[in-house]
């Protein structure tokens, strides 16, 4: 017969977030081994964490480290702001934030463990987002913003600059979270996605009737302002007039990396 007391089916409880009556089968199956109990648990949970996989993760935080020229950003997306707030979960992301920064990006596969325990613990879809490392060439600073609300990560943005000052590599890092490119320069844009939008566009302009010799003038305008959403360069600073590439001068940015709940 099962030895075990009902300590141990509340340790087990803590360590996995399950249920009394699943924690006292899984030691009555175990007889009494917290350890062996523990992986029947994380395997059912991972059952069950399967069957979650379909539901929106929207929500999550979002963990920055930075030491010297190199710079990570861990995105960990849950279900409920609940979660995404609570201190095991923002605890989590800063840990694997840290990992990465040590090791790269490959070494979150080594916590894949935590995540299922953290996933069973929530009884929610809890998945890693974006997943990075930075590190500056020689000669290159790097900048790095992290905006927190109600205790967690919300939107992280590391950049790499060229010839220009730290002062003016920050402006672009709190402009990128506020603005949220998605793409440095125009040539990275999706061209099946620009075609798709050239011919919305036609078709918007013809229906309000624009006379026909007026049409590539203003379906040029209309693409001009819908890549500024989307390309870092060409977005008014600050939402200004002056553009990100005029504002650089002669600097340059070599390569960012944003990642926001949200997006």
């Amino acid at each position: 017969m099962s030895s075990f007391t009902a300590q141990d089916v509340k340790a087990l409880r803590q360590a996995t977030g399950a249920g009394m009556m699943d924690c006292k089968r899984a030691l009555a199956d175990n007889d009494g081994d917290m350890e062996a109990a523990t992986q029947a648990l994380r395997e059912k949970g991972m059952a069950k964490a399967a069957a979650r996989a379909d539901r929106a993760s929207d929500q999550g935080t979002v963990a920055l480290a930075v030491a010297g020229d190199a710079a990570a950003v861990v995105e960990l997306r849950c279900e409920t702001d609940f979660s995404a707030k609570a201190d095991d979960f923002t605890s989590l992301a800063d840990e694997l934030a840290q990992l990465v920064l040590a090791e790269g990006e490959a070494a979150v596969s080594d916590r894949q463990g935590a995540l299922e325990d953290l996933s069973l613990a929530k009884k929610e879809n809890v998945q890693l987002g974006k997943v990075t490392r930075i590190e500056a060439a020689e000669g290159n600073i790097l900048d790095t913003y992290l905006h927190s609300q109600d205790g967690r990560g919300t939107c992280a943005v590391v950049v790499e600059c060229s010839g220009l000052s730290r002062d003016l590599a920050h402006e672009v890092a709190l402009h990128i979270a506020f603005a949220k490119p998605s793409v440095l320069h125009r040539d990275e844009v999706d061209p099946v996605e620009v075609e798709r939008e050239r011919t919305s566009l036609l078709e918007l302009t013809k229906a309000e009737g624009k006379p026909e010799q007026a049409w590539d003038k203003i379906v040029t305008g209309r693409l001009r302002a819908w890549y500024a959403e989307r390309v870092l360069l060409e977005q008014g600073m600050f939402g200004e007039k002056e553009t990100v590439q005029s504002r650089l001068g002669d600097g340059e940015i070599v390569r960012f990396e944003l990642a926001a709940i949200g997006s």
